[in-house]
């Protein structure tokens, strides 16, 4: 299931097919072999499409220009896309975990992981966007004078940091099956999108 060749060539195919498509036609692929690898794979691609919606309502945000009222109503975009994202990296979690469980795993008595897949491949997703860009970068014309250059050499930087996360990834998923490594499902539990957590809300019904 987790194949992170796949994952890495997943982010790149839609990040790039995502660009040249309008807004309305934006849907995450919905597999082509039957069963839990389809499953699968829409789940990584609608957690992607969370990050690559994310990236581009935040470059909005920045439009120069922009009014209180766009500000706002970007801003609410932002905290829903953003809650969207987290609950698919659970889901990314929870998907693992029951496929692991069919085997007796995790090893609950193995040595506890800090970060998981979930959030591994979050991370993934977000590189591949900056990877992407950071391309358009080196080739934009009428850019001025050591432009290129300077993305040149952010994109070895993060193709570099990618494909150590992407062994990282590797490494706790071979260390999981083994039964020497574990990792557990960490709730975000985000608050400020909770009418009945957030003090701004709950103080001012109205």
């Amino acid at each position: 299931m987790l194949t992170l060749t796949d994952i890495a060539a997943l982010h790149d195919q839609l990040t790039s097919r995502w660009h040249q498509e309008a807004i309305e036609t934006w849907q995450p692929p919905s597999g082509q072999h039957a069963g839990q690898h389809a499953a699968w794979t829409t789940l990584v691609a609608r957690q992607h499409l969370a990050n690559f919606e994310l990236w581009h309502t935040e470059d909005e945000a920045r439009t120069p220009g922009a009014t209180d009222a766009d500000l706002a109503r970007i801003k609410r975009r932002i905290d829903e896309t953003n809650q969207r994202r987290n609950d698919l990296s659970e889901q990314i979690d929870e998907m693992l975990l029951d496929a692991l469980a069919s085997l007796g795993l995790p090893n609950q008595e193995a040595p506890l992981h800090s970060e998981s897949p979930g959030l591994m491949i979050d991370r993934l997703s977000i590189l591949a966007l900056k990877i992407f860009h950071t391309r358009e970068e080196m080739q934009r014309s009428g850019a001025p004078a050591g432009h290129a250059e300077r993305n040149r050499a952010r994109l070895d930087i993060l193709t570099g940091q990618r494909d150590e996360l992407a062994a990282c990834l590797d490494r706790l998923w071979a260390e999981t099956l083994a039964g020497s490594r574990r990792f557990k499902l960490y709730r975000q539990l985000k608050m400020y999108n909770d009418p009945a957590l957030n003090p701004a809300v709950y103080r001012n019904p109205g």
